[in-house]
């Protein structure tokens, strides 16, 4: 019996868990790879938002990991964005799938990164740094989000150029998109931006506040952040989360969630 079909036999459906088949597989660089899975026909989620996701773990127990959904919730396929840990539990063996190998999917999306959670608005800014991209992904490929903001800021803070993961799909404002490329080419920006090699936006993403080149063309509106009219978005560094989540409360700005929708929101499950 092969490697594949061994660990096929030991992936079992259960009341939490279904078992999907793994579609395709991209590798970025080496920290960085995507993936697709099957999309059960009851599954059901908001963009943004996150499930379960593993293999079987020691003594037949499954080995989970919350993984951002990044895929549109339109599509039929499920697709997630991961960087590689040698020694990870998950990672270092998820890392290593195939098209074809089954893997585990819960069957509960959840979280906090999603429109509902903030209030109306003109301007909003999704601010993500290495895998955090993988929420804004999905909610930049979502109809509703041009309906609700005028314009829509995708920053991604990486470290190495090559960690710019679906950089053309995002330079290109999603042309070819079936539902949202007339709209993103009107409404959607992108602002990449690298710290340790050279490029053509370089630095953290507070510094980019701090300088105004995250205000910059082709967004309109004020050079700075402001409580009326912008809303915000933070998934990645825990550290960047932490300092922007202090500079925005000084600011005046509310933080959202799914009861109570506020100015700005975090993916508190991933924060702690």
């Amino acid at each position: 019996m092969s490697d594949r079909i061994a660990a096929a036999a030991t992936l079992a459906p259960s009341a939490s868990l279904t078992v999907e088949e793994v579609r395709s597989v991209r590798h970025w660089n080496e920290h960085l790879f995507s993936f697709t899975i099957t999309r059960p026909s009851s599954f059901r989620f908001r963009s943004g938002e996150f499930v379960m996701i593993g293999l079987p773990g020691g003594e037949g127990r499954p080995l989970l990991r919350a993984y951002s959904i990044a895929s549109p919730a339109y599509a039929e396929e499920l697709e997630f964005l991961s960087i590689k840990v040698p020694d990870g539990p998950l990672t270092s063996r998820l890392q290593k799938i195939q098209p074809g190998d089954p893997v585990y999917l819960g069957r509960k999306p959840t979280g906090t990164l999603v429109a509902d959670a903030l209030l109306p608005g003109k301007r909003l800014f999704m601010l993500s740094t290495g895998t955090g991209l993988a929420p804004f992904l999905s909610l930049a490929r979502d109809p509703d989000i041009y309906e609700r903001f005028d314009q829509i800021s995708l920053v991604h803070c990486v470290r190495r150029v090559s960690d710019l993961a679906f950089r053309d799909e995002l330079e290109s404002q999603l042309a070819g998109d079936p539902l949202v490329q007339d709209q993103a080419l009107l409404q959607f920006h992108y602002l990449p931006t690298v710290t340790r090699e050279p490029f053509r936006t370089e630095g953290r993403i507070d510094a980019l506040i701090a300088g105004g080149q995250l205000f910059g063309h082709p967004l309109t509106g004020p050079l700075e952040f402001d409580p009326a009219g912008d809303r915000i978005m933070m998934c990645g560094s825990m550290a960047m989360i932490r300092d922007l989540q202090a500079r925005f409360g000084e600011l005046g700005f509310t933080e959202g969630s799914n009861a109570a929708p506020g100015d700005f929101v975090i993916e508190r499950a991933f924060v702690g």
